[in-house]
């Protein structure tokens, strides 16, 4: 909705008040007649308006579509940023002014270009400020002020002159600022994002900043270790950052580097003690670690400063599920007396917080996987099957979180509800998903050992074997799928041209 009403400058709803304003205006300062083509001339001014915005390079062009759904949440990691320098205090009001004009907020949206400005001015940010300014001479447009408008083109057209746009420049520092903007704008965004960072990297290769944003980027799209290089380039070129510092800690734990991961660990811990925004970083890390305590610690105090924060509902959810699967492994699986209330006090903590996330964030689909799984510990298995099912049948789902949603779901049908013909079905629904992955690699042992399972207990063999070649021949193994197709082959006791 937001965006229908307000980005199609053409499709301005305020445009007929607008001429009507304009035309009273100059019949009654110029004297002019009913008959002059008042009209014709107020068009032909705003449509050379229209085609100068479309120029600028700024949030307003940048396609940014933003769901009905998703814009709290967007606003509230706005709002609830800890702005670390001027620049990254510039980047977001801009940012907060373009969710608001979608918001219908045109005043507040103005307030916050005006604060962007102030820095403009007072840190010397230099090519930047074309984005502002871009963004200003939008907002003003449809705010119904031309005059305003017209202003702010000038602004940009007065910098940009010497290039073979009147009101388009081609620099690194755009291109930074535009990655930014795609990137705190989510997910489906993160490839351009990384096209943007690379084209500024391209001007300038060692530029601390333009590594630091390709790094996160690459961070946030890295499913298989890609992205340990850049993330080490950019902490070598900017150590005191700890934000990227905590970022390479991640991955190297994620790549089972755990002792260098540590090392970096060490070094920021003595200097996050106001930098709250860090603390569900580190959390995540030591609640990956098994340090379940000291994770909660960290991100229920960051909850103090930002209660409404998705992912620090979502990291505390996390945690309690990783504490209940502790105290499940303690007890042998089997939870008694006083493990079994703390199991219990686990699963509804754990649920209390999946669902608040989803309450800030009704798109967020692994926390539905989650809330799913967490609802079957406790045998409500139809709670479980909607949340799964919402998460199932989510469009613009990433290749990678497609294969966890269909292999979480398999272990589902597998374990809790005994059907595994259900289960078999979503783990090749993920493994026809061709990507590389963790998942995928989760999908093909379960399969493998589900398949050697029943093919020991002489369940369904021919269709085993089957599964069990096609398992091999995924996995690159041709002489194992052949001898399973050879043996399930002899099996139907006549040529079957599948085999």
């Amino acid at each position: 909705m937001y965006q229908e009403m307000f980005m199609n400058p053409k499709k301005t709803p305020e445009e007929p008040s607008l001429i009507q304003s304009y035309v009273g205006l100059f019949k009654s300062k110029l004297g002019l007649h009913a008959n002059l083509d008042i009209e014709g001339s107020i068009d032909s001014h705003r449509s050379l308006i229209c085609a100068s915005l479309d120029e600028l390079r700024c949030h307003f062009t940048w396609e940014l579509v933003i769901e009905d759904v998703d814009m709290p949440d967007l606003e509230v990691r706005i709002t609830e940023t800890e702005f670390l320098d001027n620049i990254e205090r510039f980047r977001m009001h801009n940012l907060l002014a373009y969710v608001r004009h979608l918001k219908g907020q045109h005043d507040e949206a103005l307030q916050s270009l005006r604060e962007a400005e102030a820095l403009v001015q007072r840190e010397q940010l230099g090519r930047r400020s074309l984005v502002t300014w871009g963004n200003c001479a939008w907002v003003h447009y449809h705010r119904g002020s031309l005059d305003e408008a017209q202003i702010y083109l000038d602004k940009v057209k007065n910098v940009c002159q010497e290039f073979s746009s009147p009101y388009r420049m081609k620099c690194p520092e755009i291109d930074c600022e535009e990655g930014w903007a795609l990137l705190k704008c989510g997910k489906t965004y993160y490839k351009r994002a990384l096209g943007c960072f690379a084209k500024a990297l391209e001007v300038d290769p060692e530029n601390p900043e333009y590594n630091t944003g390709y790094a996160v980027v690459a961070y946030r799209r890295d499913y298989d270790g890609t992205s340990l290089e850049p993330l080490r380039k950019a902490v070598s070129l900017k150590p005191e950052d700890p934000y990227i510092k905590v970022l390479l800690a991640l991955k190297l734990q994620d790549l089972g580097k755990t002792d260098e991961a540590e090392k970096h660990i060490e070094e920021i811990l003595p200097i996050i003690s106001s930098q709250t925004y860090l603390f569900g970083y580190v959390g995540k890390f030591y609640c990956r670690k098994g340090f379940v305590e000291e994770a909660l610690n960290l991100l229920e105090r960051a909850l103090q400063t930002k209660p409404f924060s998705t992912n620090l509902h979502f990291q505390i959810g996390i945690c309690y599920k990783t504490r209940l699967i502790q105290i499940k492994k303690a007890t042998n699986m089997k939870p008694i007396g006083e493990d079994r209330e703390r199991a219990d006090q686990c699963i509804h903590s754990a649920i209390c917080h999946f669902k608040k996330t989803l309450e800030l964030k009704p798109t967020y689909e692994i926390a539905y996987v989650n809330l799913a799984e967490m609802y079957s510990e406790i045998g409500q298995f139809r709670e479980a099957e909607d949340n799964f099912q919402k998460a199932l049948n989510m469009s613009n789902l990433e290749d990678h979180m497609q294969q966890e949603i269909h292999l979480r779901y398999g272990n589902f049908q597998q374990f809790r509800k005994k059907s595994e013909d259900t289960a078999i079905t979503h783990y090749l629904k993920g493994l026809k998903i061709e990507v590389t992955s963790h998942s995928r690699d989760k999908l093909l042992k379960a399969l493998e050992k589900l398949a050697k399972r029943r093919i020991d207990q002489n369940v369904h063999v021919l269709e085993s074997l089957s599964l069990l070649g096609f398992v091999y021949r995924l996995k690159g193994d041709t002489s194992e799928a052949m001898s399973c197709y050879e043996k399930a082959l002899r099996l139907t006791g006549a040529v079957n041209t599948e085999f």
